[in-house]
């Protein structure tokens, strides 16, 4: 399935450009593959550059506040400076890595709510602001993610929200500026915690797996967050019982309320 986008005119010589993906579906890892064809105006145009990315909107914590930011976090020049023709068509095909850490924006074939990732077509004119544009993408889990993710739902757990959020998590293996957290809500087994946060960091070997488990406040105690991660081998993670496996370490922690 080919998405297109049509970005406005650029400059006063009317060019055009349109980004054509050759599939919208990808994991991390793989590579996404298009086209960018640019379409002359009614004059010769200078094309100083032009190159695609990856970018994610994330949430940013400040202060006082919460915002969203914008971040490209790849990016692929496509050839150098040249001429565009009055009425000329220049088509540049490309196929652009998907980084290990991508967030994932599917599962199941359910799109996540909050998830914003997608290419980014940007072409710089003389004398003529640079334009963009933003062709959204559908990040599906490796296998061995599925695998964990599985786990969750076979123990009852219900998907709450995803997002991503600037910073970095400690003693992973992450390289990105960003990381996701995909939020469960426990079944009635885990009454001692309120929600779990789920994160992946992969590389091309192992991925780090990061719960955050939001305990309930006890009677004389105020609730707290408790942390477990673990790795997963991308090619050796058949041979686990996953769901037996986080059902150890949620029944610890939120079995049962710690009311003192």
């Amino acid at each position: 399935m080919a998405f297109k986008k049509l970005l406005a005119s650029l400059g006063a010589g009317g060019a055009s450009v349109e980004t054509v993906l050759t599939e919208v579906n990808v994991v991390p890892g793989g590579v996404v593959q298009g086209e960018v064809r640019i379409q002359g105006g009614s004059v010769n145009q200078a094309i100083e550059g032009l190159s695609v990315g990856l970018q994610a909107r994330v949430e940013v914590e400040g202060q006082d506040s919460e915002y969203k930011q914008d971040i490209e976090f790849t990016k692929m020049q496509l050839g150098g400076a040249f001429e565009l023709q009055a009425g000329g068509v220049h088509a540049v095909p490309f196929g652009l890595e998907i980084p290990w850490e991508t967030p994932i924006t599917m599962i199941d074939g359910q799109a996540l709510r909050g998830m914003n990732i997608g290419v980014t077509t940007e072409l710089a004119i003389a004398r003529a602001v640079d334009s963009t544009d933003l062709d959204p993408i559908n990040v599906h889990p490796l296998p061995a993610q599925k695998a964990i993710l599985d786990a969750f739902i076979q123990l009852g757990f219900r998907f709450k929200n995803a997002d991503m959020e600037r910073g970095h998590i400690r003693g992973t293996r992450q390289k990105l500026p960003f990381y996701q957290e995909i939020e469960f809500f426990p079944p009635q087994q885990y009454r001692g915690i309120n929600q779990v946060e789920l994160s992946f960091v992969a590389d091309e070997h192992t991925m780090d797996v990061v719960l955050e488990m939001d305990k309930k406040p006890g009677l004389f105690s105020e609730g707290s967050d408790t942390f477990r991660s673990f790795q997963v081998g991308l090619n050796d993670f058949q041979g686990t019982d996953w769901a037996a496996y986080l059902n150890q370490w949620l029944s610890e922690v939120g079995s049962k309320r710690n009311w003192f």
